[in-house]
């Protein structure tokens, strides 16, 4: 499947996030409980998530994971615990839509980097996907995923 890449601008996003640390083995029980915990506490608040569910990778050590798992919500709200108050900042973006399983979303990141490297930009080293569906309803091989690193 052909990806189309491309350079967007992002307005500054207030989002509730986890910052932990885990191996892509056991990313999926990670994401799932702290995706639970900030639910949770959006539902004692009567707030509403304002757009998908991401992880930011500040690493890509596949054994030791630095990440942010969080959601989007549409006003800063009061850190709880290890749930905190944060933002996915304003700014130039490398972006790509990749379709199919999360197994198979390295050959994307690849064809990103490359991208951002022939338009002569830089990234920040961080990576965000933003998970447009979600995998309990859409089959892998429909899951969308978008793919954002952030440019210096």
């Amino acid at each position: 499947m052909k990806y189309k890449c491309k350079i967007i601008k992002r307005d500054a996003q207030s989002v509730l996030a986890v910052r932990t640390t885990s191996s892509a083995q056991n990313l999926p029980v990670a994401l799932g409980k702290n995706y639970g915990a900030i639910m949770q506490y959006l539902g004692q608040l009567n707030e509403q998530t304002s757009g998908p569910p991401f992880v930011a990778y500040y690493n890509m050590d596949m054994q030791n994971l630095d990440i942010d798992i969080g959601i989007p919500v549409a006003k800063k709200i009061a850190d709880k615990d290890e749930i905190k108050a944060s933002e996915i900042p304003a700014g130039k973006y490398a972006s790509c839509l990749y379709i199919g399983p999360y197994s198979g979303m390295a050959p994307t990141y690849e064809l990103l980097a490359k991208f951002v490297e022939d338009k002569g930009y830089e990234s920040t080293g961080i990576a965000y996907e933003l998970y447009l569906d979600d995998p309990s309803v859409v089959p892998p091989e429909k899951l969308q995923t978008q793919i954002l690193f952030p440019l210096k």
